[in-house]
């Protein structure tokens, strides 16, 4: 290398760093204006649910910041106990989500397992036929499904489990596929030598399960169990059809829709029920996202 050559490499080098930084710096200003773009309907949502009828019906929520003007009426109105309260849509909505979650999840890191680390005949095929589920849409299922949940008598209020146990069923049925896929996926980012080890040791397949694959699986679990929280909780087609129309087992996407039928006019109920059935998914995706990013960067990275 000669003399001329060593600063020409020191400016190439400056200059690449210096659109390495220009990059990062538009990245980063793109990012932000998407996050504003993507905040401003739900800071408008918010503010909304907090104006009287009067302000909403006659002005944007903008023109808070010139006339402000809140109240806790609206909430009182769905939340208390006048004829649209959704008290017990919110609480159908728990009813609902948490074993939505809990079944598919317990039901698909067994599965997980036995496809990744236990052999059978057919294996492989049946791992294939369980990642092609996936493409079905739901649309197509539902109507044989709901046949098989009346001949069944698992379908209408006088059901076992007073009718949640067809839309807890429809909830697990349509998130294995998806969710035997990730967690076998990330299973397999398991050493097998740990696997062998435990093996040598004496440990069958329940304590190997138990005791070294699901803590190690517990930022997968996480994550998918944050993403079916999420999809269960914003689901409005499956209550529909497999709750029967029942308002005893509706959620609040059920309660909303009615609500946006009947008092269509009526935006002061409409936003603070919208952003009562917000807060939940909000807060758990808020309070977990540790939890999810490091679900989602699990198994990228070897060693």
């Amino acid at each position: 290398m000669t003399v001329i050559d060593a600063p020409l490499e020191k400016l190439e080098a400056a200059s690449e760093t210096s659109r390495n930084e220009l990059s990062n710096r538009w990245a980063s200003m793109g990012a932000l204006i998407i996050a504003v773009l993507w905040t401003v309907p739900t800071a408008g949502l918010l503010v909304t649910s907090f104006r009287p009828e009067d302000d909403i019906n006659s002005s944007g929520w903008w023109n808070v910041i010139t006339h402000p003007s809140f109240t806790f009426d609206n909430y009182k109105a769905v939340l208390g106990g006048s004829q649209y309260s959704l008290t017990d849509f919110f609480v159908n909505s728990f009813v609902i989500t948490i074993p939505a979650v809990i079944i598919p999840i317990s039901i698909a890191t067994m599965a997980a397992y036995a496809f990744a680390w236990m052999s059978f005949p057919l294996k492989n095929t049946l791992f294939i036929l369980i990642f092609a589920l996936q493409i079905v849409p739901i649309q197509v299922t539902m109507i044989p499904l709901l046949k098989l949940y009346v001949d069944l008598g698992l379908a209408g209020n006088d059901a076992p489990g007073g009718g949640f146990y067809t839309i807890w069923l429809s909830h697990s049925v349509f998130a294995l596929p998806l969710a035997i896929y990730l967690l076998h996926n990330f299973m397999m980012e398991i050493p097998g030598e740990l696997v062998e080890s435990a093996r040598v040791d004496g440990a069958g397949h329940v304590q190997i399960f138990m005791r070294l694959i699901v803590p190690l699986m517990v930022p997968a679990i996480a994550a998918f169990a944050i993403l079916q929280f999420l999809w269960v909780w914003n689901d409005l087609l499956v209550a529909l059809v497999f709750g029967g129309g029942s308002l005893d087992i509706s959620p609040l996407t059920v309660a909303l829709a009615n609500l946006s039928g009947t008092r269509g006019a009526d935006w002061y109920l409409l936003s603070a029920g919208a952003f009562v059935s917000l807060v939940v998914p909000l807060a758990v995706f808020l309070g977990l996202q540790r939890f999810f990013v490091r679900g989602l960067l699990a198994g990228s990275v070897k060693g």
